[in-house]
């Protein structure tokens, strides 16, 4: 086995960590205490290349491997989980849907703009009443001659409703299985389709600088090219989406992780008690070696499913094995660095408060750490 990343991957790594602490540290605390999303950040994450990284070169994408799209998102959480879910949301739920399911006419008017960082597309999944249970869905969708009209809702969507938005994927019930199940399909609507309203959403208590949005659909029409892939095709496409967007929420947990670590070692080689630095202090010290050992540990199970991935074999099991420990994880480093900070630890100017409550999300989101664990124990025969 080689454990080595290629030169790209660690080039990649190189040029996104020196770009995550030179244009998002130093802006990351202030857009945080505003909620502010910044158009001017997404758009210089855009010119270096980190949206669309998985994309064929065809559609301005970076036509890279999986596990580099997952070591960039890894780079940016390690400084700031908002940016590291604009990353993350952009790719796997944005770009990943129109890439993987889209015609071809579509992937030429949507996925350039996206791939450029230009413009960001939503995920239209979760509804008020719909969110462990997809299946449980409202949203409808009626043909009407050679359109589609569209009727419902949709809940914390990220991406869904800033400046730079230009559109969402929505999943809706177009109809009835044999078994009486609903028949679920994907349509691609457009920013000011007639009828669709994007409302942002805010008071947060993490990824304050993500956009976060509330979707409507009122009689909304869209015509027949803008389904996507086949009708009846809506349910297997957001699963498989949501497969690759679990990996991307483990960067998120990783690196959420590997920047609350730093900043706690660091915290504790600088601050003296008792005469000497507190990592001297076995408390401390045991506290830092748990969390390397862990965070070795995510690196390594994350980085598999990547590589199986990236092999087109069979991941879904360590897909949610790798979302379930990095997220939980970045909670557990979190909680010690905040701890090793003490009294400074929950003062906003430190940092590691936000990588606390940033972290909490990633319980929740792209399936919660339950879900994931009924998954898993059905992948080991539970």
């Amino acid at each position: 086995m080689n454990f080595d990343l290629t030169t790209e991957q660690k080039m990649i790594r190189r040029e996104v960590r020196k770009f995550a602490e030179n244009e998002i540290a130093p802006v990351a605390l202030e857009l945080d205490e505003k909620e502010e999303f910044s158009a001017e950040l997404t758009r210089k994450m855009g010119e270096i290349g980190l949206f669309g990284m998985f994309v064929s070169e065809e559609y301005d994408g970076q036509a890279l491997d999986y596990i580099s799209y997952i070591i960039a998102v890894e780079e940016v959480a390690r400084i700031d989980g908002s940016q590291a879910a604009t990353i993350a949301a952009g790719n796997s739920l944005g770009i990943g849907p129109i890439n993987y399911f889209g015609t071809k006419e579509q992937k030429k008017k949507y996925l350039p703009q996206l791939c450029r960082g230009e413009k960001l597309w939503g995920f239209g999944l979760t509804e008020p009443t719909a969110g462990s249970d997809a299946g449980g869905s409202k949203t409808t969708a009626v043909k009407e001659g050679k359109e589609w009209v569209i009727n419902g809702s949709k809940i914390f969507i990220t991406n869904a409703a800033c400046e730079l938005t230009l559109g969402v994927t929505v999943q809706a019930i177009t109809g009835r299985r044999a078994n009486g199940k609903p028949e679920y399909t994907c349509f691609l609507v457009e920013k000011d389709t007639p009828g669709f309203k994007a409302v942002p959403m805010h008071k947060k208590m993490m990824w304050r600088a993500s956009n976060t949005a509330e979707l409507y659909f009122d009689n909304v029409r869209v015509p027949e090219e803008n389904i996507l892939g086949k009708v009846g095709d809506g349910f297997h496409q957001m699963l498989q989406t949501l497969d690759g967007g679990r990996l991307s929420i483990g960067a998120m947990g990783l690196g959420g992780a590997q920047g609350a670590f730093d900043l706690a070692l660091k915290y504790a080689k600088s601050r003296e008690q008792f005469g000497q630095p507190i990592s001297k202090f076995q408390a401390i010290g045991f506290k830092l070696a748990d969390c390397a050992v862990e965070i070795e540990c995510a690196r390594n199970l994350l980085y598999k499913a990547c590589w199986l991935r990236n092999e087109k074999r069979s991941f879904e099991k360590e897909a949610a094995m790798a979302k379930l420990y990095c997220s939980e994880l970045m909670g557990r480093v979190a909680n010690h660095a905040v701890q090793i900070h003490g009294g400074y630890g929950l003062m906003k100017e430190y940092n590691v408060e936000r990588f606390y409550r940033d972290q909490k999300l990633l319980d929740i989101g792209e399936g919660t750490s339950e879900v994931q664990r009924i998954v898993i124990s059905r992948y080991i025969g539970c």
